[in-house]
């Protein structure tokens, strides 16, 4: 908004000039971002616990820790990081750009599942919310718009292939099955985030680590120096989901603030489906969903350790794991939760510098 505003203005005013950067709307998203999390943090903290009762549900096969220590806390905290999100991105960013519309569709369209199976779970007083299926369903409709979408405005032949980091040119050619690939993307990206919030603070850091590492990516693949400079894919508009991203960072920080030990605010699937959902998104647009695989790699972790309890519990009768998804393993072993967080964020930080590499390393 800020940017149709007062750009055309800055031939009367230089000082205005500055809107037309990247970089500086990138840091307006993430203050405006935090700014309105710490102003509206304690007034939905408020508005949400007048509304849950008993705040969020509670699994009885989980650890016993949980419900001794984390019975009453509210849940749906998304919507903070949603509003702040939305605000910082639509005051700072291009609105002319569909690339930012398209991860905006993903981000609301995701918080909205998340949203419904929240309330589901908080008004039944039951962990359990919408059906699996029902949910998946919807979920794999709203990346399937995103990725017509993308496939409509991104240009060719970029449009349906994959790049492949590590190798300067190499383009392999998805043709029909792009689509297929984007949905596993985002809804795999956004699922994975969900199963990892699971601790106070747990998820959420990792997200803005993985939202800052996209924030540079785009900025990079959508500017045609240093594209060239690194030999990576120019992907004509792509930087201006720098600014979403920044915004993500701010909205992200703003709700660590409520949700550091010991939690006053659960950020539940409103939360995690949305951003997972939207990294997922930015890593389609920019064509760096490989590189997501490495810079959310602890998503990508706690995804499989779910999948291999499962399997080998259902093969074997024997679990691999005393409890997936893999932190309440460590819980379980008598890791203390702020340890198991601050080493899992240590993880994220180096699987983020590795996905970064990625860039130089061709």
């Amino acid at each position: 908004m800020l940017y149709h505003l007062l750009v055309p203005l800055s031939d009367r005013f230089a000082a205005l000039n500055v809107f037309q950067y990247l970089t500086f709307r990138t840091g307006g998203a993430v203050l405006t971002a935090l700014v309105l999390s710490f102003i509206l943090g304690p007034v939905i903290i408020r508005w949400l616990k007048s509304k849950q009762t008993n705040g969020q549900p509670i699994r009885n096969d989980g650890p016993i820790g949980h419900i001794l220590h984390k019975q009453g806390t509210p849940t749906m905290g998304g919507v903070l990081i949603l509003v702040s999100i939305g605000v910082g991105t639509l005051l700072w960013a291009d609105l002319s750009n569909p690339y930012v519309w398209i991860t905006l569709l993903v981000t609301f369209g995701f918080g909205a599942i998340g949203l419904v199976d929240d309330y589901l779970k908080v008004t039944s007083s039951d962990h359990h919310g919408l059906p699996m299926l029902l949910k998946l369903g919807v979920e794999i409709a709203v990346a399937l718009i995103a990725g017509l979408w993308v496939l409509q405005v991104s240009p060719e032949p970029l449009a349906a292939s994959l790049a492949v980091p590590f190798f300067k040119n190499l383009l392999v050619p998805l043709g029909v099955l792009f689509l297929p690939f984007a949905i596993f993307v985002v809804v795999g990206a956004s699922n994975a985030v969900n199963l990892t919030d699971g601790l106070d603070g747990l998820a959420i850091v990792p997200v803005m680590i993985a939202a800052a590492s996209f924030a540079l990516i785009a900025y990079l693949v959508g500017n045609v120096v240093f594209a060239d400079y690194l030999q990576i894919h120019l992907v004509p508009g792509a930087g201006e989901l720098a600014v979403f991203c920044g915004a993500l960072i701010g909205g992200g920080l703003g709700f660590l603030w409520f949700n550091a030990p010991p939690a006053m605010l659960f950020m539940g699937d409103t939360g995690s489906l949305s951003m997972g959902g939207a990294l997922g998104a930015v890593s389609v647009i920019t064509k760096h969903e490989l590189v997501l695989a490495i810079i959310g790699g602890l998503f990508v972790l706690e995804t499989v350790s779910v999948i291999v309890q499962v399997v080998s519990f259902r093969l074997t009768g024997n679990r691999v794991f005393r409890m997936a998804p893999l932190h309440h393993h460590y819980e379980e072993k008598g890791w203390q939760e702020a340890t198991i967080v601050i080493r899992f964020w240590i993880i994220a930080v180096i699987l983020a510098l590795a996905g970064l590499s990625t860039l130089k390393l061709r």
